[in-house]
């Protein structure tokens, strides 16, 4: 039985997918009230007895000089963000967003372009994280770090387990689906979510889909690439090829569980490409497998998917908070393997979509532990 309050949330970079998120929230706030509910685009509206409207965000942390300090409502459309908007007229916010640490938050390559397309870090010195988490009550932190921030997801992650908040790691840093980190996360029996998220529609479910449609049809996919363009902080920061490693890891084993034998690493590409400036949030992506059907015949198919890249992920993230927050209701710590497979890319166990969707019902019923 959950007891019916506030999920109190932290996010750790307010940037263009944080804006689509608790945009979202106000948004279907707003649009549900005299016993109707806004449905549209979200794959459940009432999950455990919670619904979007009851999310609260109680603290953020971010390190450009255009958000630190500023109100939450102003930060969220503070550049470089340039997501579309969704709901923009919010009630004055409760806090101000607090200076991070940046440590490898911030690759080199950024200061070689226009301030209007980068971070511009803050001179303000980074905040006490611990003291924040635990005076605004907060009891699950969104990563929401841009790609290839290891160190930094590794501190935040050091200061939910001192305070017991609940980690929700949006981002190819393995913290989840790491032996090391979940058996930490276990012993302080906090509930843990990641790694990787998901896009309610977007390039690597699809990718899976139909990877698993040639395999059900009896056809053998020979090779398949996956390659995607956009032009917002997301896309910019990732020119560093550096800091992809864990991106393509993650981007690609979620491809390959879908296949009955994985393809040999020649076989299969799949990453960004590149960062075209004037797509801002939206997100561009090309799909080609190509395969052999009856008789060894060949055949192929390409897919081009046009999406805005940051409200693709807001509502599966609204899925994840909510079971977070019905595992800490139970008491239940350590990473949450139904919600983790149905949510994230690389989660600590990968489970088909429509498998691991069943097992997230199962759980909210109470009928599974995790």
């Amino acid at each position: 039985m959950t007891q019916k309050k506030a999920i109190r949330i932290g996010i750790v970079g307010v940037g263009n997918c944080a804006s689509s998120l608790i945009q979202g929230i106000e948004y279907y706030r707003v649009h549900s009230h005299n016993g109707k509910k806004e449905t549209v685009g979200l794959m459940n509206y009432g999950l455990g007895g919670y619904s979007p409207a009851d999310i609260l965000p109680v603290c953020a942390f971010d390190i450009d000089k255009r958000k630190v300090g500023k109100p939450l409502k102003e930060a969220l459309f503070s550049l470089p963000n340039c997501t579309k908007p969704i709901y923009q007229n919010f009630e004055d916010s409760r806090f101000t967003v607090q200076m991070g640490d940046p440590f490898d938050g911030v690759p080199n390559h950024m200061k070689d372009f226009p301030e209007e397309s980068r971070f511009v870090i803050s001179t303000q010195r980074p905040s006490n994280v611990k003291r924040i988490l635990r005076e605004s009550g907060a009891e699950i932190l969104l990563n929401y770090l841009p790609v290839g921030s290891e160190v930094a997801t590794r501190f935040y992650a050091e200061r939910c387990l001192e305070t017991g908040v609940s980690l929700i790691n949006c981002i190819p840093v393995f913290i989840a689906s790491d032996p090391h980190w979940a058996k930490r996360f276990r012993e302080k029996n906090i509930p843990l979510i990641g790694d990787d998220i998901k896009s309610q529609m977007g390039a690597t479910i699809i990718h899976r889909t139909l990877a698993k449609l040639f395999t059900d049809r009896g056809v053998k996919i020979d090779r398949t690439y996956q390659l995607n363009t956009g032009g917002n902080t997301d896309f910019l920061n990732m020119l560093d090829k550096k800091r992809l490693a864990s991106k393509k890891i993650s981007k690609t084993e979620a491809v390959q569980s879908s296949l009955d034998i994985p393809l040999s690493p020649e076989n299969i590409h799949i990453g960004p490409s590149d960062y075209v400036p004037w797509q801002k949030d939206n997100k561009v992506c090309f799909i080609r497998i190509e395969g052999r059907g009856f008789g060894g015949i060949p055949l192929d198919l390409e897919l081009r998917l046009s999406v805005e890249d940051s409200p693709n992920s807001a509502g599966v993230a609204i899925d994840a908070i909510r079971c977070c927050r019905i595992a800490r209701d139970r008491g239940i710590g350590g990473p949450l393997i139904s919600i983790s497979a149905y949510t994230m890319k690389h989660p600590p166990k990968q489970i088909c979509d429509d498998k691991a969707k069943e097992l997230v019902k199962h759980f909210v019923l109470g009928r599974i532990e995790r």
